[in-house]
């Protein structure tokens, strides 16, 4: 059985310890409500204040339970949705029943995008899977621990994570969990800005997808990889995919969750903005923006929010930009998504930039700079570099402009953006692409006259056989 990966430093393991402690058996019962050491007092002991526990939860009731939550989660119930399932983690005497109701609430508190908690209940899930001896389940936990992570922008923890769960024992059903696995190790690269990497695990992904005819994952790696090529500033493939995604909702998502709707559409708005199609963009952002706020979605509500401002900002309308952009960064910050955070503000600074007013830009670029560098995010380093630039050209400061234009071909350099047969850049226009089977990418232009003479990079043959 695979053992736990080191967990990060810091007050992130702090938290994961405490939660860990507790959920041994550190809690005791007054009345019908557990006692928490704080609130014990002094002198205060077990035995002489223990209540009687809630009557215990057979497997019968359990799974009864654990079906009421989804029923209720699923019309929209969230607060009972959420207590019913912790009442069967708490009671349930069926190591089954409450690992599946931990399951639930993982899914729950990162759709809410209540990060933190998620990768508490993950702990806490792994923790029962190690008692229930199964390898299978064990891999499930790690990859709700990889998502948690993932999720909270500690990327390097979420890809160890993943790397433990291809490499652990099981049956057919971890096959099934692999595609999950790939797709969610691919937007842990991605969010380090390995465009290599994260390509060949959304191809892995897609590639289980299909073997396994399972369309909620096939769904899922289309809108990552409208992502990707938004990053890269391919619109073509950015645009395609999402709409993909559409697709498979459409004809096979009758009993799926809207959320499988509204992110196909924010997709394809954040590809139609970046096309100049505005209308388009804001009729997609706004549809999905419904979803989420029916269904309490703070991520994808702050990802909206990031969409309209960049319509207006587009639109030249910086009244209408700046506030969105403030409720967007609000949101990032209330729910740890750092490297929203370093997106949100990199387009303030924009705002800023337009109006010239140069000392906020220089303010706000330096806060972007310090999340995106924290987290890792070397495209966001780069695009901070290209707007220190830009600053430091306005104020005619000559030695600082020449020290960020040394930064940004590091950057460069270090995401190898750069394409193999004609050694102009990738990602600084929009321009299609394409990638070899060894995730490579190359302009189009270049690989049609290329032939068949195989990758300039690891001289691998030039035909694709894969989907992206």
């Amino acid at each position: 059985m695979p053992s736990l990966p080191p967990t990060p430093g810091g007050a992130a393991a702090d938290c994961l310890a405490a939660f860990i402690q507790e959920s041994r058996g550190r809690w005791w019962w007054r009345g019908a409500r557990r006692v928490p050491p704080a609130e014990r007092g002094e002198g205060w002991s077990p035995t002489r204040e223990r209540g009687p526990r809630p009557l215990a939860m057979g497997q019968d009731q359990t799974k009864q339970q654990i079906e009421k939550g989804l029923q209720l989660y699923q019309a929209n119930e969230t607060t009972k949705a959420l207590e019913t399932w912790r009442q069967v983690v708490e009671r349930s005497t069926e190591l089954t029943g409450r690992f599946r109701a931990l399951g639930c609430l993982i899914t729950a508190h990162s759709e809410m995008g209540k990060y933190e908690d998620m990768l508490r209940l993950a702990v806490a899930q792994s923790e029962a899977a190690r008692q229930m001896g199964e390898p299978e389940r064990v891999t499930e936990a790690y990859l709700n621990l990889a998502r948690g992570h993932e999720k909270l922008c500690e990327f390097s923890e979420a890809v160890a994570y993943c790397r433990t769960c291809l490499g652990a024992e099981g049956g057919p059903l971890r096959l099934q969990f692999n595609g999950q696995v790939c797709l969610s190790m691919g937007n842990a690269y991605l969010g380090l800005s390995a465009f290599q990497k994260a390509l060949e695990c959304f191809e892995k992904a897609l590639r289980y997808a299909h073997g396994n005819d399972d369309k909620m994952l096939e769904c899922r790696v289309c809108c990552s990889l409208g992502t990707f090529y938004v990053q890269l500033k391919d619109y073509e493939k950015a645009l395609f995919f999402p709409c993909k995604g559409a697709e498979l909702v459409a004809d096979y998502g009758r009993g799926w969750s809207l959320k499988y709707k509204a992110m196909s559409r924010y997709h394809m708005a954040a590809a139609y903005r970046k096309l100049g199609r505005f209308d388009d963009a804001m009729e997609c952002c706004e549809e999905s923006m419904k979803i989420a706020l029916q269904h309490q979605d703070r991520p994808l509500q702050a990802l909206c929010l990031l969409c309209f401002a960049d319509i207006h900002r587009h639109r030249s309308d910086i009244g209408k930009a700046l506030p969105r952009y403030e409720s967007s960064l609000n949101i990032m910050t209330e729910i740890g998504n750092r490297l929203g955070q370093a997106q949100v503000l990199l387009n303030i600074a924009k705002c800023w930039m337009t109006e010239k007013k140069l000392d906020k830009t220089l303010g706000v670029v330096q806060k972007a700079e310090e999340l995106a560098d924290a987290v890792g995010n070397k495209l966001i380093l780069l695009k901070a570099h290209c707007l220190y630039e830009a600053i430091y050209r306005e104020m005619g400061s000559d030695q600082l402009l020449r020290d960020h234009v040394v930064k940004f071909h590091e950057c460069m350099e270090d995401m190898e953006l750069y394409c193999g047969l004609c050694g102009e850049s990738i990602g600084d226009q929009n321009s299609q692409l394409q990638a070899l089977p060894c995730s490579h990418l190359f302009h189009l232009k270049c690989l049609q006259t290329n032939g068949n003479r195989g990758c300039p990079n690891c001289k691998r043959s030039s035909v694709k056989p894969g989907f992206v």
